[in-house]
């Protein structure tokens, strides 16, 4: 396999050698061995949530790191099992989901209540489950946007998944419902001593103007992993920034010139640590989305891994990328990935 330096090419000294100038490093609670210990034992969690917190930190071949590396296959329901599995019909299998996070030694595989539950008895003590509990249907026609709750956290627990995950569509017409629904699924897991994880996405047609997409601005992101954070998400999954102004664009809600002059740059590990610095200074972990699957694949995950990591971020959460791919290729992208946060000389800017 390339090194870093190779896949990332003409981009290689721009993130691999960025000092960032925005927020100290040293104010974050970056990912360490010890992250459990030191950052999570201070919260009013009970000692077995810290256990299956531990169990999900000590999994797969970053176990021990503070980083994570997540399989998440939830898509045939968000973008239909069609668009998701025929480039690689092996997928339609809930046993192959689970085998290819075994065999690419992830922390932990986050699907469907049917997809866990279907192979619950052979897999649960052998890989990290984490059972996403709601999801966007997009079978009605017309297509509606909208999370709704297909499975209990209770039935998570039966089946002896370690923590639950839950999406909002922050800025949505239907988030406030959304909001109370996972705050009351989040509350009852951590009282069963599951950890929780939010897929906190922005959501609103608003958003995009005729000039720029703002669903990927850092401050409107960074509210969103915010309020995550204060929901008690122990992990928040949010896309990587790739612009800012989302604010002072649409006009709308408050924020402070010092969002845009002295906490962020233009500069992407610069974006991603303001993202970082609203998940409580790092307290609840950012872990950034692969994204869609590309042309480019193995360098756009290695460069979202090395945005990441240098930010302050605890990992990636990466799913069409890898089984939309022939196995042994997925397994390459999602190995390459776990290279970086192992990698001991690629630090926090």
């Amino acid at each position: 396999m390339k090194s870093v330096t190779e896949m990332l090419g003409q981009e290689a000294e721009y993130l691999l050698e960025h000092r960032s100038n925005t927020i100290p490093k040293e104010r974050l609670y970056a990912p360490s061995p010890n992250f459990v210990d030191e950052v999570y034992k201070s919260t009013d969690r009970s000692p077995v949530v810290l256990r299956n917190l531990q169990t999900l930190f000590n999994h797969g071949y970053l176990g021990g790191s503070g980083y994570l590396s997540i399989l998440p296959v939830d898509q045939g329901i968000e973008h239909s099992a069609g668009a998701s599995f025929a480039p690689n019909p092996l997928y339609f299998d809930p046993a192959n989901i689970v085998k290819l996070a075994m065999e690419a030694n992830c922390n932990a595989v986050a699907s469907t209540l049917g997809v866990l539950g279907a192979v619950a008895r052979d897999y649960a003590h052998k890989i990290p489950f984490i059972v996403k509990l709601n999801h966007n249907e997009l079978l009605s026609y017309p297509n509606s946007h909208d999370q709704i709750m297909f499975a209990s956290v209770q039935q998570a627990y039966d089946m002896g998944a370690i923590a639950v995950g839950a999406t909002i569509y922050f800025g949505s017409e239907d988030s406030d419902r959304q909001i109370q629904e996972v705050a009351h699924c989040f509350q009852h897991a951590h009282e069963l001593g599951m950890a929780t994880i939010l897929w906190a996405y922005l959501r609103n047609p608003a958003f995009k103007t005729h000039e720029k997409d703002y669903h990927l601005a850092a401050d409107l992101t960074g509210q969103a992993i915010h309020l995550s954070a204060t929901l008690q998400a122990d992990i928040v999954k949010q896309k990587l920034p790739t612009t800012n102004g989302g604010y002072t664009a649409l006009q709308f809600g408050k924020t402070h010139e010092n969002v845009y002059t002295n906490l962020t740059s233009d500069h992407p590990i610069d974006l991603t640590r303001y993202q970082v610095a609203n998940s409580f200074m790092g307290r609840a972990g950012l872990i950034n989305s692969g994204g869609g699957s590309a042309d480019n694949d193995l360098k756009e995950a290695v460069r979202t891994a090395v945005i990441n990591k240098r930010a302050g971020g605890m990992g990636l959460i990466m799913g069409r990328k890898a089984f939309q791919k022939p196995i042994e290729e997925g397994i390459e992208i999602i190995r390459a990935v776990q290279e970086v946060y192992a990698n001991k000389h690629i630090t926090l800017a």
